[in-house]
């Protein structure tokens, strides 16, 4: 898990200031707004609600369906590699109104039917898609799920969205609101992204070619041909220096500042046949994933359950370690930031602190009745999966 970072580089010992987080992993939905028949603007059961002002609650709160939110899930009973692109979960083109966004996986699990394939879908199938389709731990399942939707979900009708906007979105609302679901920029998406550009450039979800040849060849330099933990370290330093030195807004603070790394890991973990123990990806599975949102022919998931535990960026950070910081307004100014958490020995709480009091308070400052409710739920259920972390739980919300 995360702090295992510290055998690699144990003096750094900071941090965090979660930006505003108004965007782990926060994935998801759009605030898009559908004209309904009637002529008015009708808010859509997974915008989010997160950021939005006491009178525009008030005024789409009473349009909405609300669900009782479901506990999560609990863990596979059987974790062994099994096929995953079966009979059942067979690969399918995004039809013209199905969501995809910047993850990968998410993208590939939709374009699987391992999630609903319009790209809109709940907490618990969410959980249940990356468990049962990659063999995500449980805790890691319900950890990042829980920071997605609890930015950029629906917290009344319990729905989220893996992407952007949907192509017949109405008008926005009104700042702060979030209207670009997992796409949305600082939210869950950040700079120096494997495969996608930086928001400044002006696409930050779509495949980028330059990038993934630039991953191909630094896979050809330093892993034989294949995506491996060696290429992982050094394309993860590169991609951060092509960011200082190109995105004057370039921000790698928490969360991202732990997202870009878990994002070098995630590949080996999740998009590696269950049957091959060598640990290393081949380029062409590799854009199938990243690209085309495809598994193998007879893919089977990992023989692994990667949990939180097992999840060791320090092989990553530890050849080119690098503080949190952030350009100032220009490029080539990157400036370290003493309040971001880091990988130190409580960095990991201080994340998780941070993004309670800081982020999601900031999204919901008068949160009330059902609403509230329903936050102080996800917020238990979003705790539930760092119980054994040593971490406090922070308080409900009043």
């Amino acid at each position: 898990m995360v702090p295992s970072i510290l055998y690699w580089y144990p003096h750094l010992n900071q941090h965090l200031t979660i930006l505003t987080m108004t965007r782990f992993f926060a994935l998801l939905p759009l605030l898009t707004f559908l004209f309904a028949f009637d002529g008015t603007i009708a808010f859509p059961s997974y915008g989010s609600l997160a950021g939005l002002s006491t009178r525009e609650l008030d005024e789409i709160i009473p349009t909405l369906t609300a669900r009782d939110p479901e506990s999560p899930p609990g863990p596979l009973e059987d974790t062994s590699a099994k096929l995953v692109n079966d009979p059942a979960h067979p690969w399918k083109p995004a039809g013209k109104d199905d969501i995809r966004g910047p993850c990968p996986g998410l993208n590939t699990l939709a374009s699987h039917g391992w999630l609903p394939r319009n790209g809109i879908a709940t907490p618990t199938q969410i959980i249940n898609a990356v468990q049962e389709g990659f063999n995500m731990g449980n805790d890691l399942a319900i950890f990042v799920t829980y920071a997605a939707f609890l930015v950029d979900g629906n917290l009344l009708t319990n729905l989220l969205s893996i992407g952007g906007k949907t192509p017949k979105t109405g008008p926005n609302r009104p700042a702060p609101a979030i209207v670009g679901g997992l796409d949305t920029h600082a939210v869950f998406e950040g700079d120096a992204s494997t495969t996608r550009a930086d928001a400044f450039f002006g696409d930050n979800h779509s495949f980028n070619e330059t990038l993934f040849d630039e991953l191909t060849a630094f896979s050809n330099k330093f892993g034989a041909g294949l995506y491996n933990l060696s290429v992982a370290a050094e394309f993860r330093f590169q991609r951060i220096q092509e960011s200082i030195a190109t995105n004057p807004e370039f921000s790698f603070i928490s969360p991202r500042y732990y997202t870009a790394y878990a994002e070098s890991f995630f590949p080996l973990a999740f998009f590696i046949d269950g049957r091959d123990n060598s640990f290393q990806l081949d380029m062409n599975v590799a854009r199938g994933f990243f690209q085309n949102s495809r598994m193998p022919n007879g893919f089977f998931r990992s023989n692994v359950s990667w949990t939180l535990d097992l999840i060791d960026l320090g092989p990553i950070f530890a050849p080119h370690p690098i503080e949190p910081g952030a350009n100032n307004g220009t490029i080539n100014s990157y400036t370290l930031d003493p309040n971001s958490a880091d990988f130190s020995a409580t960095g990991f709480c201080k994340l998780y602190t941070d993004f309670v009091n800081i982020t999601v308070r900031g999204l919901y400052p008068n949160a009330k009745g059902a609403l509230l409710t329903a936050l102080n739920k996800n917020l238990d259920f979003f705790f539930s999966g760092i119980t054994g972390s040593g971490c406090t739980q922070v308080p409900p919300f009043i």
